[in-house]
């Protein structure tokens, strides 16, 4: 194998991503350590240049929610330039895009568009309501939720209910609570289609999430409740022109990829051992609505049916199974290089080695990097982090 090293020139505003500097003999040993022949199909590690960069905002404009406007471990949304120049550079003719971890949804949003089939697909109920509501095929009517809106942001609060029993004076303010409760109590009452439901139900969660007196999750909440700006409501501004034939599931990963065949297969799974249903179980609690007991300092309900084989010691063997079950043309996959950088329970559940060795077996993999700044529980303090697309061409 041939490695030819040349300098990378940053043209005006044109964003690179860089790698370290490597040696032809530091590139062979990297690759050595993945157990890799040298006359393997894996290429180098190399960055990637942005020839257009867009433009991506975190809020909304004219007071209208977008789907970038929430906080969520992992979430992708600094990256999408990143991921979607590798998919135009390496993914020819595509016409279908299944984003199987989806999480908040904005990588199968970023390429939802008329002539691209969006497959999105989530685990936790409460994130499957909200890409419902926004990449979901069927009709709505506008002016009924917006309506539906402006009366729940006006509901009279009377009393304590479920919410502010449990997260009043924790998780927010009394009053916040006093009123997630009622508005979710009004929605099982509204008369809804589907598509209206999922979209009454996105704006509450995206609305908990903005007045939560946490850092972003629900693992904890402040000690000082200093999170105490009333909730408001927002309107969601859905594309609903683009999304005729998107499909949106809530199934287990390697139960569906055996039923579908996207062109591009994105593969962003849990990457450490923090389950995302202890992250999120107050906002699955909420948007499920089935009023568990909930218990401890956090006040978590059970959840044992949420938890994800990747985040245990079978994560390699499940991130095995899904490969080798997808039938598609292309398979993108996120995993940052955490490695054992942080503390036991950040540090990836795979290994790169396995990474190469399972998409090797189905083509020729290449590897994506860029810098990123990585998710701790703030006792670590992570070094030279990065996020990586490691990227495969079937041979189907």
């Amino acid at each position: 194998m041939q490695i030819v090293e040349q300098e990378i020139r940053k043209p005006s505003k044109v964003k690179t991503w860089h790698k370290k500097t490597e040696h032809r003999e530091a590139q062979f040993t990297f690759f050595e350590t993945l157990g890799l022949p040298t006359s393997r199909q894996v290429s180098t590690i190399r960055p990637i240049t942005i020839l257009r960069e867009k433009k991506l905002t975190q809020n909304g404009r004219n007071g209208l929610l977008h789907i970038q406007s929430r906080r969520y471990l992992g979430n992708k949304f600094k990256l999408l330039n990143f991921i979607e120049e590798i998919v135009k550079e390496k993914c020819a003719g595509y016409k279908s895009f299944c984003d199987i971890f989806a999480g908040t949804g904005v990588v199968g949003n970023h390429f939802n568009d008329n002539s691209t089939k969006i497959i999105s697909n989530e685990a936790l109920y409460s994130n499957y309501v909200s890409l419902y509501a926004w990449l979901a095929p069927g009709q709505f009517d506008k002016t009924k939720v917006s309506e539906y809106i402006h009366t729940l942001n006006n509901i009279c609060l009377n009393g304590n209910n479920y919410a502010s029993r449990h997260f009043g004076g924790a998780y927010f303010t009394m009053e916040n609570a006093k009123k997630i409760g009622l508005i979710r109590e009004k929605i099982e009452e509204l008369d809804l289609n589907p598509k209206e439901r999922a979209i009454l139900l996105t704006s509450l969660l995206y609305a908990i999430d903005k007045v939560a007196n946490t850092c972003g999750h629900y693992d904890a909440f402040r000690r000082i409740l200093d999170t105490t700006a009333p909730i408001k409501l927002l309107i969601p501004d859905i594309k609903q022109e683009r999304n005729w034939q998107n499909e949106i599931y809530c199934e287990d990963a390697n139960k569906l990829i055996r039923s579908i065949a996207p062109d591009i297969l994105y593969v962003d799974p849990p990457y450490n051992s923090r389950h995302y249903c202890d992250s999120y179980h107050l906002l699955e609690n909420i948007i499920t609505w089935k009023k568990p007991k909930v218990f401890g300092v956090a006040k978590k309900m059970l959840r044992g049916d949420l938890k994800s084989q990747y985040c245990l010691k079978t994560a390699a063997r499940a991130f095995d199974d899904l490969i080798s079950n997808a039938n598609c043309k292309y398979i993108l996959v996120s995993y940052n290089n955490m490695a054992e950088k942080g503390n036991q329970r950040s540090n990836a559940r795979i290994k790169d080695a396995e990474i190469v060795r399972i998409l090797s077996k189905k083509g020729k993999t290449e590897i994506f990097e860029t810098n990123f700044k990585s998710f701790t529980t703030g006792k670590s303090r992570i070094e030279e982090h990065t996020e990586r697309i490691f990227f495969c061409k079937t041979s189907r």
